[in-house]
């Protein structure tokens, strides 16, 4: 019998395996057991008792990069008899060179059942972990509870620091926990499910925002039950609103066609005709950011020291919108670099927004200002100013094309509607533009940074479930489309 170190242990199962194969120990004589993984009355009976661990590679014929790439991933798998398999599999291919290829065969078919299985169940990780939200004395930490098939946990984690790298968070499974410290990936033995949150702030916000979003009319109950099985809804805050929006969809859809399609509202008219994102006239945000260097279209460059344009990727798929320069912007010649920005960058990251793949702009290129001593006291601008400089981010918006539009504050929110939009009223909702782009309103960091002390945590809770819409939106429904 060969006792592997843990279920995962592929590196322990390649060495054992490469020293049978000197040995010639045929694969019927050979039992493999994965610690922590039961054994049975058979092992007892095995007629191998252990083989000397093998680094080397001299005398060992290559096998196809295929079958270890598969190996790796099947090992994963919760089947007792895996590691016999890929032992099997190992031991046939120094015979039969292109087993591989023989899709039919016994072996190789149940191989790829394997891998097909822990494939699957890695991405059900992937879009059904829910993190929820705990205060602890470091800040923020982000918890989620999860139940995989198999032992993916260690193998799937990358995906999740890759992702959420910014912030503090920890998974939950019987069998193995993930955590993150924003430095450095650890793994220790499983936990149980009263361990982790069941709710957190965010929840009753979400489950409104996915209640306003269901469409009855588009219900494929088998199609939904197919790409979320039942057994993870469990984990998912959504979840309890899916018995009562799904049996009420007939109802909705009957009423919604009974209802007829409704005439649009006046301001929507406004906006259906906007022209919402005219052709650009240059095709490279670099150039288009030396245009407007020279623009001279209000009065408002004469005191400014530079056109601060906008700067992020080309092909963002996230495009906040904020006011204008402010002091240090103005010197620095980059969006969101003074006090505002840095609160924005903090907030953005604990919700798990990367600002090097969004594009940052404002509303108004220059900074309006009045001199004050030696002090340059910030002025908003006004209309007339906003819409003039519109057309420089209707340009930068008709490059980068993105998926969603975040305004940050009333002047922006006119530049991205054509209109004032009344900020408290409007933010936190999804709002889809003429053209078929999505805007969220919201206010301004500088906001969050001039109201009382008293209010500031509970503005920036609001920003922060604000910037979570975004960001859960993009991940939910652009990358899920």
């Amino acid at each position: 019998m060969i006792r592997l170190k843990s279920a995962i242990d592929f590196a322990g199962w390649r060495a054992h395996a490469r020293a049978l194969l000197i040995e010639r120990v045929h694969p019927n004589e050979v039992r493999w057991l994965a610690d922590g993984e039961a054994d049975d009355l058979f092992g007892l009976d095995a007629k191998y008792d252990g083989a000397r661990i093998f680094s080397g590679t001299a005398g060992i014929p290559a096998v196809p990069a295929s079958f270890l790439s598969l190996a790796k991933k099947a090992a994963l798998h919760r089947d007792p008899e895996r590691y016999a398999l890929l032992y099997r599999l190992l031991w046939r291919l120094q015979r039969e060179r292109g087993l591989m290829e023989v899709s039919l065969d016994p072996d190789v078919s149940r191989l790829r059942d394997l891998v097909k299985s822990v494939r699957r169940d890695q991405h059900k990780m992937t879009a059904f972990v829910r993190f929820r939200e705990m205060e602890t004395p470091d800040g923020p930490h982000f918890v989620a509870w999860f139940e995989p098939e198999h032992h993916i946990v260690e193998a799937t984690a990358d995906f999740f620091v890759k992702r959420f790298g910014s912030m503090r968070w920890s998974i939950l499974t019987p069998q193995a926990c993930a955590y993150w410290d924003l430095h450095k990936l650890a793994f220790t033995p499983g936990a149980s499910k009263k361990d982790a949150p069941t709710e957190d702030a965010l929840e009753e916000f979400w489950r409104s925002y996915y209640a306003s979003i269901f469409n009855p009319a588009r219900l494929k109950l088998d199609a939904m039950r197919a790409e979320m099985p039942q057994k993870y809804w469990r984990n998912l805050p959504e979840a309890p609103l899916i018995k009562s929006l799904t049996a009420d969809a007939g109802r909705r859809a009957m009423d919604m066609v009974r209802a007829g399609a409704s005439a649009a509202k006046a301001n929507m008219q406004k906006l259906e005709l906007m022209p919402a994102s005219p052709k650009p006239k240059s095709d490279q945000i670099d150039t288009l950011r030396e245009e407007a260097a020279g623009c001279r279209a209000c009065p408002l460059w004469k005191d400014a020291t530079q056109t601060v344009f906008g700067e992020g990727p080309a092909n963002a798929e996230v495009m906040f919108v904020g006011e204008q320069p402010g002091d240090q912007e103005d010197l620095a010649g980059k969006p969101f670099v003074g006090p505002a920005g840095q609160l924005f960058d903090k907030a953005i990251a604990e919700v798990g927004i990367k600002r090097g793949k969004t594009y940052i702009t404002n509303a108004v290129k220059h900074f309006k200002f009045v001199p004050r001593g030696k002090r340059r006291i910030h002025q908003k601008p006004n209309t007339s100013e906003i819409k003039i400089c519109r057309q420089w981010f209707e340009r930068e918006r008709g490059i980068v094309r993105p998926k969603l539009i975040v305004a940050l504050g009333a002047t922006a929110a006119y530049s991205v509607f054509g209109k004032a939009m009344p900020v408290q009223k409007s933010r936190g909702e999804i709002v889809k533009l003429a053209d078929g782009t999505h805007a969220l309103i919201t206010v301004h960091p500088s906001f969050l940074l001039r109201v009382l002390p008293e209010d500031r945590e509970r503005e920036y809770k609001a920003f922060l479930r604000d910037l979570t819409i975004a960001h859960r939106y993009v991940e939910t429904e652009i990358r899920a489309a």
